[in-house]
């Protein structure tokens, strides 16, 4: 699928964020956070791999793009095209994503929440290079638009994420598949918080750091960074073979 083969009612406003579609982010609506969430599609099913370190950490065969709603051609079709707009019309993209953006922090103001943005659900894009135009205003990130907006995400890439916006979290994703383990421990080494998947029950310890769990709520940005967000496995990945989820 290529942007000219799109109905061209597509070109009109496109939402890019989702608030409330999926059970785990709607939790941290208990703690007073509002959040919208990005879903692109992952790896390389666009053409263009957005997930550079998927193949070597296992974690495409088991990604979330095909757990819960994921699991529906029409939500993976929907992804599909947010990604085309991002790959092929950068201006338009950041226009829209800003736009969603601010719905959310309009919605949380109603609502009497704090607005937070987790633009990777289902990609490892480098956001704090990705810079853009707006008004006549050239922003060097989308997080430099929003200083006053907390920003997290997951990320596989330990190695290019070293100076980060003030209001971008992330928390590295550990993987157990072999040939992965020398970026685990560079993500540990640099005392980056770290996720861990396990295929039956969370342990008390793992990797020589506390394990909390992870999937009470997704707002890792209140987390400390000396630990270990322990997630069970959902999906596909609770029949890994890869070596991605890890056993215990």
């Amino acid at each position: 699928m290529k942007l000219n083969d799109l109905p061209r009612t597509e070109f009109t406003r496109k939402k890019l964020l989702t608030i409330g579609a999926d059970s785990k982010t709607v939790k941290g609506e208990k703690f007073g956070y509002l959040t919208g969430i990005q879903y692109l599609s992952p790896f390389n099913i666009s053409g263009v791999n957005l997930c550079p370190f998927a193949e070597v950490a296992k974690c495409h065969h088991d990604c979330l793009f095909f757990a819960g709603r994921g699991r529906m051609n029409a939500t993976q079709s929907a992804r599909l095209k947010k990604t085309i707009y991002y790959l092929e019309n950068r201006t338009y993209f950041f226009d829209n994503l800003c736009l969603d953006i601010e719905a959310v922090i309009r919605k949380a103001e109603r609502e009497n929440l704090t607005p937070v943005i987790r633009l990777n659900g289902t990609s490892d894009i480098l956001w704090e290079r990705q810079s853009f135009m707006r008004a006549g205003i050239e922003y060097r990130n989308i997080f430099e638009s929003f200083p006053n907006v907390q920003f997290y995400d997951y990320t596989k890439d330990a190695k290019n994420r070293d100076k980060l916006p003030a209001n971008y979290d992330l928390t590295f994703s550990l993987s157990g598949a072999h040939g992965f383990a020398r970026f685990n421990a560079l993500a540990l080494s640099k005392g980056m918080r770290a996720a861990a998947v396990f295929r039956d029950r969370l342990p008390v310890e793992f990797m020589g750091r506390k394990v909390i769990n992870g999937d009470e709520s997704d707002l890792r940005f209140l987390d400390d960074k000396n630990v270990i967000i322990g997630l069970k496995a959902k999906g596909r990945a609770r029949h890994d073979k890869t070596g991605f989820v890890f056993d215990i």
